[in-house]
């Protein structure tokens, strides 16, 4: 395909890794002003969700290492509709204890690991789920066909969390 031919450019904008979300969406947010194109910013949570799709369970939690015990994460359904939003969460023994009363759920991504030492529910499922741009396509083609574009000069990551810089104090 050439440069030519593109429509817009979807870009996954947070949460996840400071520096690889800021040259990401630079890097979208270039082509998309030097091409004169619109940009579409995708939740990376609901991204992930989108590669479990296929999962037994009720609902679906993505979860990205945020560093110790903590990780972004959300719950989405098996339609990707949203149930908790995106956020930074530290794991506890009793997190998601209400939703898995009533709900089977599957924790996936680089943060579900840390999570299963340390819960025990029956209603819990721990998956290795792989997610990659295809799974971007879904997203993007609605956004593009809602036009639901992102503002190209404003758009900017979502961190899930402030940033904190031991130099800085």
């Amino acid at each position: 395909m050439a440069v030519s031919q593109l429509e817009a450019v979807a870009v996954s904008a947070g949460p996840g890794s400071y520096t690889g979300l800021r040259v990401g969406l630079a890097t979208a947010k270039g082509l998309c002003y030097a091409l004169n194109i619109p940009l579409i910013t995708i939740n990376t949570l609901q991204l992930m969700a989108m590669a479990a799709l296929q999962e037994p369970t009720d609902l679906l939690c993505p979860m990205i290492d945020a560093r110790r015990m903590e990780v972004f994460t959300g719950l989405f359904t098996k339609e990707g509709g949203e149930v908790m939003p995106a956020q930074a969460l530290i794991l506890q023994a009793d997190s998601f204890f209400e939703v898995l009363q009533r709900s089977t759920v599957t924790f996936f991504g680089n943060g579900s690991g840390k999570f299963l030492p340390v819960l025990q529910h029956r209603n819990a499922v721990f998956k290795q789920i792989t997610t990659d741009a295809r799974h971007a396509t879904t997203l993007a083609q609605r956004a593009f066909e809602a036009n639901a574009f992102a503002d190209l000069a404003y758009s900017e990551p979502f961190y899930g969390k402030e940033f904190f810089s031991p130099a800085a104090n």
